[in-house]
């Protein structure tokens, strides 16, 4: 979902689990559809998890516990790792996820967040464990997340940390732009290039 992004502050949704594959975000045979659909996608989240085998919602799962949401996932160290599927992006934007945090990503599927204007945070692991201690305690705490400031801030604790980000890819997540978008914008730098180098 294309959209501009700036300052988000939200309630998060805890999956504290490591190595999280994209297997786990979205299973493989969701990969054989032939639809685009974010709906779609965002509906079949972690579906093996989600729901038992008859379609049930699993009660004990993050996503089906009433007492958690917001635009903020919060997610254990290595998120993201196994195949490079994209589909796994299009599930988190798909769900709602603006924003997903973790200590570490699988660095092509941070890339295909990026790609779908889903930020993915990198914080230090004790950042980590404080958000999943403060969400534990109060499930509506809240986190803000600064992209222009490049900062993420737990508003309970007062606690900030600072996290890295591609300088094109922040620029293209706060104008709004895909890669195509960012290509469009600058063709006439593009055709003046062009007309020099003829």
């Amino acid at each position: 979902m294309k959209q501009k992004f700036s300052v988000i502050t939200s309630t998060c949704v805890p999956l504290p689990l490591e190595n999280v594959d994209t297997d786990q975000i979205i299973p493989a045979r969701f990969l054989k559809a032939t639809t685009r659909d974010e709906r779609f996608f965002g509906d079949n989240l972690f579906r093996d998890w989600r729901y038992d085998k008859q379609g049930n919602p699993i009660p004990d799962f993050v996503l089906n516990d009433p007492l958690y949401g917001g635009c903020i996932l919060v997610a254990g160290k290595n998120f993201g790792s196994g195949s490079s599927r994209e589909h796994a992006a299009w599930a988190i934007a798909g769900y709602g996820f603006r924003v997903v945090i973790s200590s570490f990503f699988a660095d092509i599927h941070k890339n295909n967040e990026l790609n779908n204007f889903v930020l993915p945070v990198v914080v230090s692991e004790a950042f980590l464990a404080e958000l999943f201690d403060t969400i534990q305690a109060n499930p509506k705490a809240e986190v803000t997340v600064d992209l222009p400031a490049q900062t993420v801030t737990n508003l309970t604790t007062g606690h900030s940390e600072h996290f890295d980000i591609n300088a094109y890819k922040k620029h293209c997540l706060l104008n709004g732009l895909d890669d195509i978008d960012f290509l469009v914008a600058n063709s006439d730098k593009t055709a003046a290039y062009e007309q020099q180098r003829s």
